[in-house]
């Protein structure tokens, strides 16, 4: 394997047996899901010729409607002032679990998602992603990474949001990677504010890995784990808007900090939180 592809020791051992619901009510989750996805993609479609602001809300309603469908409850940990929540233009970084981060996420700020090109190789799917804008990336292609991350600057530089997970592969929630710094530079070059988001799962309130897309697992193995979970619930805590400051090492750095823990070890002096009522302040 190629040295450079983020790799994650997290397979389906990480997944303990937990009880399951009924299934019958595994039956309508499935169904509502498959109903509930087809009406937002078809209608998602219509979408792409309205305003901005039309259009974001649009995609946090129906993301929400598709998460109730399979069972998962919503809750938002907005840090943020009230009047940074209204992107345009940021970059916005995550630690990275599940496929179902993406929902989770567009249902607190649509956004452009970064993301493995064989996603886009995806039957169906893959139609799909490239019709809402998906940026594809070859993980562990040294000389597409910079073509890649300015294709993200250049998103970032006309008012959109970016999305992108800096793990690089998905881990299952209890143990975590690092954060690659190579897309910080979209935010360093657009000049944009970066925004992390933490994604914690929990079942019946207890941290929850069976929503992992972890080692050998397939799309259908994990979506079967999440329709039959009891009590599933993903809070989205989204943190300050951190400054663009040059140095990308230290922006994955501070983001890794805030979003998988303090690394005493690491800790920086320099401020990049904005809490200002208005633009970012300096550093």
């Amino acid at each position: 394997m190629n040295q450079w592809v983020p790799t994650s020791p997290c397979d389906t051992g990480c997944v303990p047996a937990t009880p399951r619901v009924s299934r019958l009510r595994v039956w309508i989750r499935v169904s509502a899901f498959i109903v509930f996805t087809m009406i937002a993609l078809i209608l998602g479609l219509s979408t792409l010729l309205l305003p901005r602001r039309s259009r974001h809300g649009y995609w946090r309603v129906s993301s929400r409607l598709v998460l109730a469908s399979m069972g998962v409850r919503l809750r938002v940990d907005d840090q943020r002032p009230a009047e940074s929540r209204r992107l345009r233009g940021a970059l916005i970084v995550a630690n990275h679990i599940s496929f179902l981060d993406i929902v989770a996420m567009a249902a607190v700020a649509p956004a452009r998602f970064v993301a493995k090109r064989e996603v886009l190789q995806m039957a169906g799917f893959g139609y799909v992603a490239r019709l809402f804008g998906v940026l594809p990336h070859v993980r562990g292609d040294l000389g597409g990474l910079a073509p890649g991350v300015a294709r993200a600057a250049g998103v970032l530089d006309r008012g959109r949001t970016v999305a992108v997970f800096p793990e690089g592969t998905t881990w299952c929630g209890g143990a975590s990677g690092r954060f690659r710094p190579a897309f910080f530079q979209a935010a360093v070059d657009a000049g944009v504010p970066v925004v992390p988001m933490r994604l914690t799962y929990t079942e019946v309130g207890r941290p929850a890995a069976l929503v992992g897309f972890i080692g050998e697992d397939s799309v259908g193995a994990t979506f079967s784990r999440i329709v039959a979970a009891r009590k599933l619930a993903v809070t989205v805590t989204v943190f300050d808007l951190l400054l663009p400051v040059p140095d990308r090492r230290l922006l994955a750095e501070v983001c890794e900090e805030q979003i998988i823990g303090i690394d005493p070890m690491r800790q920086s002096d320099v401020t990049l939180v904005d809490r200002s009522d208005s633009a970012p302040s300096s550093v």
